[in-house]
């Protein structure tokens, strides 16, 4: 461990999974004193090895430090590794993947039991962890004073971004982010299957593939600005009536290929139920208000 560790704010992590493994050994590598507790001991030895401390408990971890940072596998496991954890006086930093109401709910939680609260919710994969030039962050919520005095030993692992006092806010972040990369996933997927049968190379496909999505990713600009502005004609590049007069092309192709367009046929219903209610002379944006209703 660096020798300027009693220099850095000192660390208490509970939880060694994979992410939590990668989020110690950022924090000692970059000389933070850190005390670790998961509740398969094993699990802390070779951060020990690196410079770490094992505690014997939760409670013995919490008590090792102000900064408490959490990454857990749910909100039950933080439940049941701080019950009857003295939390006053902590700083409390949850990075275990939540709902945003379970995350409101466990803010006032900890509030109960003195100590400050902030929420997480992490946009990397393990490997980023640790790593600046990959692209990893944390969103953060919850008490932005909390968020200030913390900020440079949060930034250690990831980039940090700080989405608001609602506590909520990070998970929400989080999950409407995932939700999309679902949706470009589910699309990359009927794509593939609609070659997969075909004499086309799927590496060759990839790059045309990874292209487009990046050429259609701006879209989501105007979409905002259209949500914003409640003008959804606004900029409009392609209206709905002519998206939906062209969606049989899309299940004939598939029909035909042999694949199953249950990835596709949901948000196409949705389609030709905006254009039935609204303006075909409208984007896409409508169907948001169906989602949302």
């Amino acid at each position: 461990m660096a020798t300027n560790a009693v220099e850095k704010t000192p660390v208490t992590l509970l939880g060694l999974g994979v992410m939590g493994t990668a989020l110690a050994r950022a924090w000692l590598t970059a000389g933070h004193p850190l005390t670790v507790w998961n509740r398969t001991p094993a699990r802390a030895a070779s951060l020990v090895a690196e410079g770490g401390r094992a505690a014997d408990s939760a409670a013995e971890a919490v008590a090792a430090s102000e900064l408490v940072v959490v990454c857990l596998l749910d909100d039950a496991s933080v439940g049941e590794a701080l019950t009857g954890v003295d939390l006053a006086g902590k700083d409390l930093v949850n990075l275990t993947t939540s709902t945003p109401a379970q995350a409101r709910v466990r803010a006032e939680w900890a509030g109960g039991r003195g100590a400050r609260y902030l929420d997480g919710g992490i946009m990397a994969v393990p490997p980023m962890i640790g790593v600046p030039e990959a692209g990893g962050y944390v969103f953060y919520s919850g008490s932005a004073e909390l968020f200030e005095r913390h900020r440079d030993t949060l930034a250690v692992p990831a980039a940090t971004t700080y989405v608001g006092e609602d506590a909520g806010f990070a998970a929400l972040h989080d999950v409407a982010l995932l939700s999309a990369m679902y949706g470009m996933f589910a699309g990359a997927a009927h794509a593939f299957a609609l070659i997969r049968r075909e004499d086309i190379d799927p590496v060759a496909f990839a790059p045309l593939l990874a292209d487009w999505l990046a050429a259609m990713a701006p879209a989501v600009h105007r979409t905002a600005g259209q949500l914003r502005s409640g003008d959804y004609t606004k900029d409009v590049v392609s209206p709905l009536a002519m998206q939906v007069a062209g969606t049989p092309t899309f299940l004939s192709t598939a029909r035909q290929q042999g694949v199953s367009a249950e990835l596709l046929t949901p948000y196409f219903a949705l389609m030709r139920r905006r254009l039935s209610e609204g303006d075909g002379a409208e984007d896409l944006t409508g169907v948001i208000d169906l989602l949302a209703r």
